[in-house]
Parts: C-alpha cells; structure tokens; sequence
C-alpha cells in the first residue's frame, strides 16, 4: 500500500469512529427519551389486577393493544376517550351472558353483577315469597347461568262453605291442602281430586261429611175388632175393651253435608210395646114385639068384614079365634131366621175371627188355592180358611157375608181364623177385624 493510501486509511478510521459513537449515543438517548414518555398504570381486569407502562395515550388506545373489545354490558371504570395519567387504575370487567326463565318464558341478559341478588336488583326484578324459584339472592353470576322461576297464582278453597284464598304454582290438591294446614277426614269428599294439580283456573271444593245416629220413636195405632153380641140390641155398639196404642222405636243413619242433612237411612226397628185392639160389642139381638103374618092380617080383615053387622058377640068370637095367631108369629120369626140362615141349621156352628182380603192388589195373582180366578169373578164369595179347621171345597155360612165356598188358604190362616174374598180394597179395609158366626153346610 502506497503512502498516500495510507494516509487515506487512517483519515478515513480518524473520521468513522467518531460517527459510529454519535450513532450509537443518539440511539441510546433516543431509546432513554422513549422509556421516558411511558406512562405506568394498574389494569385490573376480571379481578386481576397487573401494573403496565404504554405509549397508549386514552384508554381506548390501552385497551385496544390489550386485545379487548368492550362490550355494551362490559364495566369499563373510565372513558375509552380519557387520556392515560401516570398511576391512573383501570378496571375492566367483562359481562356474563345469563337466562332468566319465567313461567316457561326465556329472556337473556348480560350482566356484571356478582351475585344474583345484584343481578336482581340491576334489572328491576323482584319475585314473591310464593313464587318457585330456582336460586338463592347469595349465588355467584356464572357464564351462561339460567334462573328459573315459577309464578305463584291464587286459588279459592270452598272448605264446607268457608271460602279461603291460598297461593300455588302447580302444586297437587293434596299438597296444597296439606300447605295450609286444611286436615281432611276419611269421610270428607274433595274436588277435584287429590292428585290433581292445581291450575289458575281451578276451584277446590272439600265438602265435610258426618255420620250420626237419629232414634225416634213411633207410635203404632191400634186396630178396632167388632164382635156381635146377642146380648144388645140390633145396631146398639158397646166398648168392651179400650185399644191402646203401640210402640216403635227406630234408629237411622244420618249422614250430614257441610251441616246438612242430605241422607236418612233406617238401620234397625224395634217393637218396645205391642198396640192392642180396641173391641166394640154389635148388638144382634133382634126386638121383641108382636108380629102379625100377612095369613093373619088377611084373615082379620075377612072376618072385620063379615062382621060389620053382627053384634058384640060375634066381634068377641072373632077376636077370640085371631089370639091363637100370636104362637103362629113366632113360628112365623123362627122361619124368618131360618130363611136368613139358609137353611145351614145342620151345619157344624163356630164363632171364627174373621178378615177380608181382595184380589184387586198390586202383585196379586187372583187365583186361589183351588184354581179359582177371582180377577174374572170379583164379585165371587170365597172364603180362605185352615184346611184342618174347614175343608176346602166345602159351602160355609158367615154371618154378614152369606154362603160361600172355602176355596182357599192363607199363611196368617190357622185355627179358628177365616178371610173373606170382597171386590176391592177399600172394602176389605172397611171390614177390619170381626168375630162372626160361621156354619159348614157341607
């Protein structure tokens, strides 16, 4: 290498080194100056808090560089427009998305809230004690947290005619009942039924049902039994006994609705005293007096007639010959009674307790022991008698009836005992009970 290329080389390092340090000088100071414009701030962000220093000169510029977009629900402590100070607290909280669920109906909402009860209180909601929810105010806010919530709505219980208003959200009958404190008996009757769930527009109705027992004691008329005395005059009625009535005694089930009788059931009849009849004595005994046959009447006319001119004598003859007549009235009476009895003199005489009965009934059929109809005759005599007293078949005399034939038998029929066939039953009630005379023709 020449001299004067030398000499270039060293001029040449003389003059770059200084140059390399100015470089390097102004770098240094330009990085100090740059650390020096830095502001430091504390960033607390979802409660995490880290001190940072950035060139950012708003909030919005920090926030940017730390890669977050602020949402409309997000909490941001200052404005994204606000310049950063040295020292400035910057808090950021990012909202979570929740469901509020009421009666089946979802709404969504985004929140910073902490607890539910915050949460609650930020959007204005607010539920009854009634209501069914699914929370408690103390939960924490979670991300995608749901709340549910039931309405309670009011019902009317109809308890035995006492209206009370109670609150539910769908609980069953029973449950509800049971709620408030509403006890039921096993006889009690409720609607709609227990395990019915309770909807707004339902009306429970508990109808209070009692059981009681009602005695009551009856009094049982006495019959009246007529008797014919030969005693007494015809048509003449004598007391011989007074009738006394009986007793009954009667216990029933009563069953009670909300206090109100709605049922009367008879469970037991009890006699506690028999009625006995009263007995009237009838007068058969006929009057006595002088009866004149028609013969007689005759013959006393004839003889008046042939004696309009005879004397005194003759009139006396006259009357002398008639009061041999008196004993032919009497035979005369005795016909008479005989003509009455039809002629059932020979006939086997008892005194028999008698009661009439009619074919003319509701289930009756009609027909007799000895096949005969009495719908087809019911103007037919027919006696039903004990066949071991009278013989069926056989033609009786009653007294009051007339002759009819023992054709037929009953259950109450024992011993001395008849019943007599009559048309209708007003006529064999009217009849009632009687001692008559009674006489087997044959």
């Amino acid at each position: 290498m020449n001299l004067i290329s030398k000499r270039l080389l060293t001029s040449i390092k003389k003059l770059v080194i200084p140059s390399v340090g100015l470089l390097v000088f102004t770098v240094f100071t330009s990085m100090i100056l740059f650390e020096a414009t830095k502001v430091t701030v504390d960033v607390t962000q979802d409660g995490q808090t880290e001190t940072m220093s950035t060139h950012a000169e708003t909030v919005g510029d920090l926030v940017k560089d730390l890669g977050v977009v602020v949402g409309e629900a997000d909490d941001l402590s200052h404005g994204l427009d606000e310049t950063l100070e040295n020292g400035m607290s910057i808090d950021y909280k990012q909202a979570k998305d929740i469901v509020v669920k009421i009666d089946g109906l979802s709404s969504n909402y985004a929140t910073t809230a902490e607890t539910v009860g915050e949460f609650l209180r930020e959007k204005d909601l607010s539920f009854s004690d009634r209501d069914d929810v699914s929370f408690d105010t103390s939960d924490p806010i979670e991300e995608d947290l749901t709340l549910s919530v039931t309405k309670a709505y009011p019902v009317v219980i109809n308890d035995g005619g006492e209206k009370i208003k109670v609150w539910t959200t769908g609980d069953s009958i029973e449950s509800l009942l049971d709620e408030n404190d509403i006890e039921l008996s096993n006889k009690d009757k409720v609607k709609p039924a227990l395990n019915k769930r309770a909807d707004e527009n339902t009306s429970i109705t508990v109808t209070r049902v009692e059981k009681e027992t009602d005695t009551v004691e009856e009094t049982v008329a006495y019959e009246t039994e007529k008797r014919n005395d030969d005693s007494l005059p015809k048509g003449e009625e004598k007391v011989i006994s007074d009738g006394k009535e009986g007793k009954l005694v009667k216990e029933y089930e009563i069953t009670l609705e909300n206090g109100k009788e709605v049922d009367r059931k008879l469970v037991t009849e009890e006699v506690r005293e028999d009625s006995q009849n009263q007995v009237i004595a009838v007068g058969t005994k006929e009057p006595e007096e002088n009866l004149v046959t028609l013969a007689d009447k005759k013959s006393k006319t004839t003889n008046e007639n042939t004696s309009n001119d005879t004397n005194k004598q003759s009139e006396k003859a006259s009357t002398a010959k008639a009061e041999p007549k008196e004993e032919t009235s009497e035979q005369s009476e005795k016909k008479t009674e005989n003509n009455e009895s039809n002629n059932t003199s020979d006939g086997e005489v008892m005194y028999m307790n008698a009661t009439a009965y009619s074919a003319d009934c509701s289930g009756c059929s009609g027909i007799t022991a000895t096949g005969i109809d009495l719908k087809s005759n019911p103007n037919k005599k027919v006696v039903a008698v004990d066949p071991n007293v009278i013989p069926l078949g056989s033609t009786v005399w009653v007294e009051g009836y007339g002759t009819a034939v023992a054709g037929d038998t009953g259950g109450a029929i024992n011993g001395k005992t008849i019943d007599l066939h009559v048309p209708s039953q007003s006529e064999a009630h009217a009849f009632g009970r009687q001692t008559v005379k009674v006489k087997v023709i044959k």
